[in-house]
């Protein structure tokens, strides 16, 4: 049987995403794998990978919030809102403190615009800001809306003439948090740029549940990757369970529509659901249909022989 699941992998700092999942293809020697949110080069962290068939609920999983620790540097900024960059400002001293920097954290709760910066993957006119930045280009970005769920100060630490600043953050999909250290520097008045970022967790996925790429070679060498694996309906336990009566499980493992009444508990409001036979077997997503009540099949997960 092949390996069906989710791979939660702690990317190292010096590889892109595309790389780590470019290595898994060959230590696993599997080509259907994808990844649940890019990563740039130096940033550490959670990275899961999903698997097979897992491969179908990316997009599920990419709508949960991510959480990252990061460390800003008062007093500096750069092109790439980060230490690869150029400095294009910096000041004398800073003299700020703590109270200060708590405050104007916990300005940045709920909900907030950012404008993508030019050295990311958002795509303009079918390029790629980074690749324009890269050609000494600037463009006009729109602004979006993200989510800081949450916000906390971790630590303060000198650094010369400049202030380091570690803070940990909670927040929604396509969330720059180099970008959002610039905006906290910003609004403190001074230049500032990310100096540091891991992502401690994504999807529910925690750090603590990262295997390295070296572990994951060593155990695949030993047959137990599998056991690892976080399974596929585990990965998406945000969305509601519910089972299929006996006598409709054949209908629904065949992408039928089902009657409401066939489904335990009641589905009370329109949207996605984890769909389980009465023995607990993972059926699939389905999806209650606004208009008719019905419970439509939006992928199925047929059992393997």
């Amino acid at each position: 049987m092949s390996l069906e699941g989710i791979l939660a992998v702690h990317k190292p700092a010096g590889m892109t995403s595309h790389d780590v999942v470019a290595r898994t293809r060959r230590i696993l020697k599997m080509k259907r794998i994808g990844h649940t949110g890019t990563l740039d080069p130096e940033v550490t962290g959670v990275l899961p990978l999903c698997l097979g068939r897992a491969t179908r609920v990316v997009e599920y999983m990419q709508e949960l919030p991510k959480e990252y620790e990061a460390t800003l540097r008062l007093g500096m900024a750069t092109d790439t809102e980060d230490l690869t960059g150029n400095i294009i400002e910096q000041v004398d001293q800073v003299s700020v403190t703590p109270a200060e920097v708590g405050k104007v954290l916990e300005s940045f709760l709920g909900t907030i615009s950012q404008v993508p910066p030019m050295y990311s993957a958002v795509k303009v006119d079918g390029k790629r800001l980074y690749e324009l930045a890269r050609e000494g280009k600037t463009v006009e970005r729109k602004s979006r809306e993200v989510n800081i769920y949450e916000i906390e100060m971790k630590g303060f630490e000198w650094n010369g003439p400049y202030l380091d600043v570690s803070f940990r953050a909670l927040c929604s999909k396509g969330t720059y948090i180099r970008t959002l250290c610039v905006d906290i520097g910003r609004a403190l008045d001074l230049p500032a740029t990310m100096v540091k970022l891991t992502r401690t967790m994504s999807a529910g996925i925690t750090a603590a549940e990262c295997l390295t790429l070296e572990e994951i070679e060593q155990m695949m060498q030993a047959g137990e990757l599998q056991e690892h694996l976080i399974k596929v309906d585990h990965a998406i336990r945000h969305l509601p369970a519910h089972t299929v009566s006996d006598d409709k499980t054949s209908a629904a493992l065949q992408g039928q529509r089902l009657s409401s009444r066939a489904v335990t508990p009641e589905v009370d409001v329109p949207g996605c659901i984890r769909l389980y036979d009465s023995s607990g077997l993972f059926l699939g997503i389905f999806e209650k249909q606004e208009e008719t009540g019905a419970i439509a099949p939006v992928k199925v997960f047929l059992p393997e022989m």
